[in-house]
């Protein structure tokens, strides 16, 4: 069974791919906060599903105004900044078919974070990246099994993007999950509730339609 589904709840997903330093320009770090076609294992308060990022799904995002944190951490200094149309902004960002690549040059002579989170990122003590983004439309594939499938079709936003310690399954090359960041909010339990209402409420026009005809008979 497939179900689209509509929603603007901040989510937010942790990757560990390669996140490194460039040779030969200083304080310039490159990276994937997404990745595309990649299926991955959620778990959250709802349940377990699996989740994949359309390639398309960045098609219509806005990322007008994107910075760039430390763990999420957005009472902290930002240190970089991509802004549409800005010459001087310290991020770039390309979108490949593999996934949204940013490019961000660090102030490492005068801002100490950014100093430390260079010297981290090139001795490979920091290799993780994740991003937070509101999705616009999403699908559900077998909503009612164990583990459904939730396929993520339209990001509306991209809030900001941030270097990570832990970007989740250390064991595999492109991996992502959900660390408990969205709170109460459930995307698996939502869809659910969703598919739960609008089952009552064709059960109840089928009850209403019974009425009617038998009304009309007597």
């Amino acid at each position: 069974m497939a179900r689209k589904h509509s929603g603007e709840q901040i989510n937010r997903r942790s990757y560990n791919v390669e996140m490194r330093a460039i040779e030969g320009e200083e304080g310039v770090i490159e990276g994937f906060p997404l990745v595309f076609n990649q299926k991955t294992r959620i778990s959250d308060w709802g349940g377990e599903y699996d989740e994949i990022i359309d390639a398309r799904a960045l098609d219509k995002t806005d990322m007008k105004d994107v910075r760039l944190f430390v763990n999420h951490d957005t009472d902290q200094i930002t240190l970089a900044r991509s802004r549409k149309g800005d010459a001087n902004s310290t991020m770039s960002f390309e979108i490949l078919p593999e996934g949204l690549k940013i490019r961000a040059k660090l102030d490492i002579e005068n801002n100490p974070e950014a100093k430390a989170l260079y010297s981290a990122i090139k001795r490979g003590d920091m290799d993780g990246m994740s991003f937070m983004f509101r999705v616009r439309s999403q699908e559900w594939l077998n909503i009612d099994s164990d583990i459904p499938t939730r396929i993520i079709k339209d990001i509306s936003i991209i809030h900001e993007v941030s270097v990570v310690n832990f970007p989740a399954y250390q064991g595999t090359s492109v991996s992502a999950r959900n660390k408990s960041s969205e709170g109460d909010y459930s995307p698996l339990a939502e869809a659910r509730e969703q598919i739960g209402n609008d089952r009552r409420k064709a059960a109840a026009a089928e009850v209403e339609k019974i009425k009617y005809d038998y009304l009309r008979r007597i």
